[in-house]
């Protein structure tokens, strides 16, 4: 599979590194990216073909991955559209939907919409794929291979759950980081070195996270086993739930779809 990234940032240099550890050839990516620094440095970490503009030798690919900003897609395709032949193309812009990404190709619609995350860039993201109906099976399968580079992957066959999708995981690990910086500022508030504090958050959320993804039971249950009756976890939950950070954090995954919709509705 011959692969054309344009843009060459952090989620298309994540991509093209999973993709290397797969076994995929450097030989059949190329890489579009007006930034001579960043093209270098892809050339010499990677060594993938480069290029500063977008023209026919560029896209001789079979998938177009599109991996420039939200505010820069709409160009960037009209640039793309009267050099498309049958090739996928496959957006990992935040916001754009597939419908309008198709419009801006002037109608082309062998488009797959993606929204990765960024723990992508270390293999460990998760990424959610809604394809137009004109995109075939095989094709739906090399959008897969390519995203399953940086981590898991599921489809969405209702491009309308992008936006919960977007704000569950797109958004979630700033979540995850946040929360991360309340135990490790609780922990210094009691006393202990900011290295401990560090460790202690860092390796309790992570051996949570992989504790919950290999149990066949659901949080809730991990939850209550771990609080023990007029324990130090009760007292601890109890004040949360007080304090309604159970019901804030959900309001907040509400209020970041909400966001994603209207984005959404900016870039038509």
């Amino acid at each position: 599979m011959r692969i054309t990234f344009i843009g060459g940032g952090n989620m298309a240099t994540a991509l093209i590194a999973g993709l290397l550890r797969q076994g995929h050839s450097a030989r059949q990516i190329s890489v579009v990216e007006h930034n001579a620094e960043a093209r270098a440095r892809l050339a010499a970490d990677y060594q993938v073909s480069t290029y500063a503009e977008l023209g026919p030798e560029a896209v001789i690919a079979d998938t177009v991955v599109l991996a420039v900003k939200p505010q820069q897609l709409k160009g960037v395709a009209q640039a793309l559209s009267p050099l498309l032949a049958t090739q996928l193309v496959v957006s990992i812009a935040a916001g754009v939907r597939a419908r309008t990404l198709s419009a801006w190709l002037m109608g082309y619609s062998n488009v797959v919409r993606t929204m990765p995350n960024t723990p992508a860039m270390i293999g460990a993201g998760v990424t959610a794929l809604y394809a137009l109906p004109a995109v075939q099976s095989p094709q739906r399968q090399m959008a897969e291979d390519i995203l399953k580079s940086a981590g898991s992957v599921l489809w969405v066959e209702d491009e309308a759950l992008m936006d919960a999708v977007t704000a569950v995981s797109g958004s979630g690990p700033a979540y995850v980081f946040y929360f991360i910086e309340a135990m490790q500022q609780a922990a210094l508030e009691l006393g202990l070195s900011s290295a401990a504090a560090r460790q202690l958050a860092l390796e309790t959320m992570l051996g949570s996270a992989q504790l919950a993804a290999g149990s066949p039971e659901d949080a809730a249950t991990l939850r209550a086993r771990v609080t023990s009756k007029a324990g130090t976890t009760e007292r601890a939950l109890q004040r949360m739930d007080e304090a309604g950070v159970k019901a804030a954090i959900i309001s907040a995954i509400h209020a970041a779809a909400e966001r994603s919709i209207e984005l959404g509705d900016a870039l038509q």
